[in-house]
């Protein structure tokens, strides 16, 4: 049997990922508030970048402009990066202007 995510719809780790830069405070039932940088989004989860005190399956309620409070869970961490999955899909119209909000970095945009 393998081991890995499980996650809630199938192999969701292939949608669109946007660059951001966006440090979020998020709330731990347990720890409190822990500092995430986001440095990755999509309409499933986020990616951050720093050392990440959870433990897989661990949940954290961050805050996102246009969506609100929305809870993650953590699927993957490796050193100093993180994968969260969120309790559930945004819809494309609320990614939309969620990502108009935060603009993007166009230099963390690859050359395609």
């Amino acid at each position: 049997m393998t081991g890995g995510a499980q996650l809630s719809v199938t192999d969701l780790r292939r949608a669109a990922r946007h660059p951001v830069e966006m440090p979020v405070i998020g709330e731990h039932r347990t720890l409190g508030d822990v500092m995430l940088h986001i440095v990755n989004i999509s309409s499933n989860g986020f990616m951050v970048r720093n050392e990440i005190e959870l433990g897989r399956g661990e949940r954290v309620t961050i805050r996102l402009p246009v969506i609100g409070r929305i809870e993650a869970f953590l699927v993957w961490a490796d050193g100093e990066r993180g994968g969260f999955q969120f309790e559930r899909i945004l819809r494309q119209d609320d990614f939309v202007k969620m990502l108009r909000a935060l603009k993007p970095n166009p230099r963390l945009l690859r050359a395609r």
